[in-house]
């Protein structure tokens, strides 16, 4: 069977040269008689890999000097409490704001460590737009501003990073990491779960910068501590090498490409296909306000709902697969990370075009 056209959220497609070098160096990795997934992770060929990845990632990303980059476990799930952990340093509260059900889930946790001011909330919309900076209501005295720059289930993105003087930063850049340029230098973190633009499920991607590394809140587990990562530059137990190894695949690529620039480009392409379209047709909808559409995932829905599980069993039959949206919101819901080639939203926009002619 050739490739699917895969549209889902997460675990998302991969990019099809680095599955092939990954599938020719599975056995024995450049000649060393063995695969990346057998390797000591503190063999030489293993320890080569994940300092070029890091070494590639941090030129992508302009990433500097003063940051550090941790490949941890547990998903971006786990930094919602690694994050109030590790950056409350001794003060009370911090400030969130709320776009979506990932914003939500990260108040939720963050409850359990401090209080939580929740600085501006989309929710009085169905969480279909971003609250601008001029509305938000900002303690002086919190720890840090978390954010979630792109709402992966709502399909809202932020194209703007706000500006809140020497308060840390923190975004939860699951789904828009290496989409497109950012200034790092203006985060105190960044975190990712690595399963939509970065590599397989089961690594998680942190950059930090250094001077909030070790004020931890009394009792924080050794594991959720990230000076134990950064002391033992992401070894301290044994990481997931071979999703390291696969982002360091992915790094590379998107180097040959044209770095983080030339993804933009290309992105925008994408997204303004499945766009322009639904903007000229009133038989899909699109739920987001115009100004805060994500390029990454975009949701939309059939004016007559009757008609989703047919469109979703011909789409299958088109090889466009993983178009369901999300439980918790229902319709439809397009991702279209890195690795989805134009052709792919190309495909989908000609199908969604046949389906109208023959619905409506």
């Amino acid at each position: 069977m050739e490739r699917l056209y895969n549209f889902s959220a997460g675990p998302a497609v991969l990019p099809r040269e680095v599955l092939e070098q990954a599938r020719d160096e599975l056995v024995n990795w450049q000649g060393c008689g063995m695969s990346v997934m057998e390797m000591s992770h503190r063999g030489k060929e293993y320890m080569g890999i994940q300092a070029q990845a890091e070494s590639d990632l941090r030129e992508l990303m302009g990433i500097p000097a003063n940051y550090k980059v941790l490949f941890l476990q547990g998903g971006a799930s786990s930094q919602f409490a690694m994050v109030p952990m590790n950056l409350l340093r001794g003060k009370a509260s911090a400030d969130y704001l709320n776009t979506g059900e990932w914003s939500k889930k990260a108040i939720k946790e963050a409850k359990k460590f401090g209080a939580v001011n929740v600085v501006a909330s989309s929710e009085d919309r169905n969480f279909s737009y971003a609250p601008t900076q001029d509305a938000w209501k900002m303690d002086p005295n919190a720890a840090y501003l978390h954010y979630t720059p792109n709402e992966t289930i709502g399909g809202v993105e932020i194209f703007w990073t706000p500006i809140i003087g020497d308060v840390p930063l923190v975004a939860d850049m699951s789904s828009t990491i290496l989409s497109r340029p950012i200034d790092v230098s203006q985060f105190g973190v960044i975190y990712a779960g690595a399963q939509k633009n970065i590599g397989p499920a089961g690594l998680t991607l942190v950059i930090v910068r250094e001077d909030l590394i070790g004020q931890v809140v009394a009792g924080t587990p050794t594991m959720f501590d990230y000076k134990t990562h950064s002391e033992n530059e992401s070894m301290y137990n044994t990481p997931p090498t071979y999703g390291i190894y696969i982002a360091g695949l992915v790094f590379k690529m998107l180097k040959a490409k044209g770095g983080l620039a030339a993804m933009e480009k290309t992105n925008r392409i994408k997204a303004g296909l499945l766009y322009s379209y639904l903007d000229a047709t009133d038989f899909y909808n699109s739920p987001v306000e115009r100004g805060n559409r994500s390029l990454m995932n975009i949701p939309f829905t059939l004016k007559d709902s009757a008609l989703d599980e047919e469109f979703l069993k011909g789409a299958k039959a088109r090889g466009l697969v993983q178009l369901k949206g999300h439980r918790s919101v229902g319709g439809m819901r397009a991702s279209i990370y890195n690795a989805m080639p134009v052709e792919g939203v190309q495909a989908l926009v000609d199908y969604m075009k046949e389906f109208e002619k023959t619905r409506a």
